[in-house]
């Protein structure tokens, strides 16, 4: 049988991505940590895609990889469980539940203070979530490098589908919760911002859009 061209890319994201070294098996023999999280629906704002409320239990070791297919190309991030074991825990819920397949990117920044691209939100920038909102996992130490992956928030505790990635930096308050970093594909994103910003403060939706086609996670 022939594999799609999506299964192909992914196996070849894989294959890449085994060179930067996996996490290695916890022994059969000991539990796997967990921890609780707490996921508070806002009926406010209705989820914009059809998607449970995760459940209240998540993994606290280990990573996970979760790779995206993009119109500018693909990318893999390596997510952390035990720096931010629900952040992951909710993340991987939505992929599964494919609320980020064939969705926008609204806005791109690359401006002296910021270099983000976000992403997550249905409708339009920060507009359209997934029913629920979690708090926040910071240690009040956090950076954001070049390839960065975050949750974006409307405030403390508010943290639902959207997230950022950072293309160059952030000079922005610890304030938002890591879920990992990006090791493969970062030219992806030089892509996409040499391809333009639609505001002349760059910072604002990009010329072209933005389309994630498929998420996966491993």
């Amino acid at each position: 049988m022939k594999r799609s061209i999506p299964a192909l890319i992914a196996a070849t994201l894989v294959a890449a991505t085994l060179t930067t070294g996996t996490a290695s098996a916890a022994p059969a023999h000991r539990p796997k940590p967990v921890v609780k999280c707490e996921f508070t629906p806002t009926p406010e704002n209705p989820a914009a895609k059809p998607v449970r409320i995760p459940s209240a239990t998540a993994r606290a070791k280990g990573t996970v990889d979760v790779f995206f297919l993009t119109n500018y190309g693909p990318f893999v991030v390596r997510m952390d469980r035990a720096n931010a074991p629900c952040g992951v825990h909710n993340f991987v819920h939505l992929v599964q539940s494919r609320f980020y397949d064939s969705t926008q990117c609204f806005r791109l920044t690359n401006s002296a203070r910021l270099g983000v691209l976000q992403c997550g939100d249905i409708y339009r920038q920060e507009e359209g979530g997934p029913g629920y909102k979690f708090p926040d996992e910071v240690t009040g130490k956090e950076t954001y490098p070049r390839g960065t992956v975050a949750y974006g928030n409307q405030g403390p505790g508010t943290n639902g589908s959207e997230f950022f990635v950072v293309h160059s930096f952030a000079n922005i308050a610890p304030n938002y919760t890591v879920l990992g970093h990006v090791i493969a594909g970062m030219s992806t994103f030089d892509r996409m911002v040499a391809a333009g910003i639609a505001d002349p403060d760059q910072d604002g939706p990009p010329v072209k859009p933005i389309r994630i086609y498929k998420v996966w996670s491993f």
